[in-house]
Parts: structure tokens; C-alpha cells; sequence
């Protein structure tokens, strides 16, 4: 049997494919434009913190968004991401330990008063050491970039659908947190069990015991052998050692 990839035409009655290509018209469909949204989320003095721009020009001028923009058309969704990120915040994920992954498709038909816009939207986790996270720098159409404390916004305030979908990468984020090491991507490489309990805290807005907390995390994690002095006796730092969390935490009620 013949397949197209081998460089010969399949015939469809009387019409070949090359045919059918030829006769097509994409404007017999109503157009529609694919956009990219990322939810970047980092931590400072144990509050989750999430990356925003100030809107500088219609629609929703002045209003706080997620960082994004249309995907170009000699690119895919993840370049369109790392590249709107860039031009919108000054952030460039390929200098910093990130954690990047596709969280959803957003396609309400009037999500965007513009035009037919379909977003795919993507979480990011950048590590940090607790305390500072990276200047953002506002450019193209952002007037304003700044980092803001997740649970203290107000999201009806916010852009287009962005209250969707920041809800739904924070759900995704304190969601796989019960079962997977997820959180030790907001951290350094290697990390003291301090630290990492307080990106929990910070998500899962409850501070956890100490003592429950060790327990359940070490068998998880990998002693490196080195310590780093800290309040008291020095502490011992860890690197993940399995992507797992069993059994898994269960989160409690917020």
C-alpha cells in the first residue's frame, strides 16, 4: 500500500490529495488565533508569589494579566512562551532553574473581545532562595511587571479569563504537592528540609510540624552530606531523590 510519505499522490476517487490541497481554502473557516499565558509562580519569606504585567494598551488597559501574547507563526507554543516571557517581564527562563509545563487549553468562545483566541497556558516554577526573587522589567505592550503575593490578589481584577487559569495553575501546583516532590523545584538543587516546608507553607497557606513534615519527606529525598549553618545547629541539605511522595500527604482543608 502506498502512504503519502512516500512521495506518492493517494487518490481519493478522482482527486488526489496534492488536489485537494491545491483547492483549499482556509478562509471557509472562521479564523482563530492561538495565544500563550504563563503562570510563573516563586516564593519569597514563605508567600507565593506570581508574575504579572500591567496591561498598557486595549483591551483591559490598566488591568494586572498574565504575561503572554500570540504565538508567531514560525513557532511553537513552549518558544511563544519562553519568548513573551522575555519581551513582557524581562525574564529569560534559560538563564534561571525553572520548572515549565503545559497546565491547560483556554478556549471560551468569548474569552478574548478581540477575536476568536484560544491560550495555551503554561506553569512555571522558578527556584529561589527564599528571600529574592529576579527584578522583572516591563516591555511591549506591559506598562507596569511586578511580582504579587497569590493569595492576597484580588482575581476578578484580572485580564481576559487570566482568574482562571492563575487558579488553575495554583491548583495544579498545591495539587501535585500531595503526591510528587514538586515543590522542591521552587528551591535551589540542593535545599535544607526548612526551606522546602516552607514552600508547603506558602502554598498550602498551614504551617506543617516540623517533626510530621521530616518524616514524611525523607524517604524521598537524598542526603548530600554537607550542612549550611542556620538558626541554632547547622542543617543538612537534600537533594530529590524520587519524583514520588508515598504514601502522599493529604492536604488539609483550606
Amino acid at each position: 500500500m502506498n502512504r503519502p510519505e512516500d512521495g506518492v499522490e493517494i487518490s481519493t476517487g478522482s482527486t488526489t490529495e496534492a488536489d485537494f490541497l491545491a483547492s483549499y481554502d482556509p478562509a471557509d473557516f472562521p479564523a482563530v488565533a492561538v495565544t500563550v499565558d504563563l503562570v510563573v509562580f516563586a516564593v519569597v519569606n514563605k508567600v507565593l508569589h506570581v508574575a504579572l504585567v500591567e496591561r498598557g494598551a486595549p483591551p483591559f488597559l490598566g488591568r494586572w494579566a498574565l504575561p503572554g501574547g500570540f504565538v508567531g507563526p514560525a513557532e511553537d507554543a513552549l518558544a511563544a512562551a519562553h519568548r513573551e516571557l522575555v519581551e513582557e517581564t524581562g525574564l529569560d527562563l534559560g538563564t534561571q532553574r525553572v520548572f515549565v509545563e503545559q497546565l491547560a487549553t483556554f478556549s471560551a468562545p468569548h474569552r478574548d473581545p478581540r477575536m476568536r483566541v484560544v491560550s495555551v497556558a503554561h506553569l512555571v516554577l522558578l527556584a529561589g532562595n527564599g528571600t529574592s526573587v529576579p527584578d522583572l522589567m516591563a516591555g511591549t505592550d506591559a506598562a507596569r511587571a511586578q511580582w504579587l503575593p497569590v493569595h492576597e490578589l484580588d482575581l476578578t481584577s484580572l485580564a481576559f479569563d487570566h482568574a482562571d487559569i492563575l487558579a488553575a495553575g495554583l491548583e495544579r501546583l498545591a495539587g501535585k504537592m500531595e503526591y510528587t516532590t514538586i515543590a522542591a523545584q521552587l528551591v535551589p538543587q540542593e535545599f535544607t528540609l526548612s526551606a522546602l516546608r516552607d514552600i508547603y507553607t506558602a502554598v498550602w497557606q498551614t504551617d506543617l510540624p516540623a517533626g510530621n513534615f521530616t518524616r514524611k519527606m525523607r524517604a524521598s529525598l537524598t542526603p548530600t552530606g554537607a550542612k549550611v549553618q542556620a538558626v541554632g545547629a547547622p542543617a543538612s541539605l537534600f537533594t530529590v531523590g524520587s519524583e514520588w511522595i508515598s504514601p502522599p500527604w493529604s492536604r488539609p482543608a483550606s
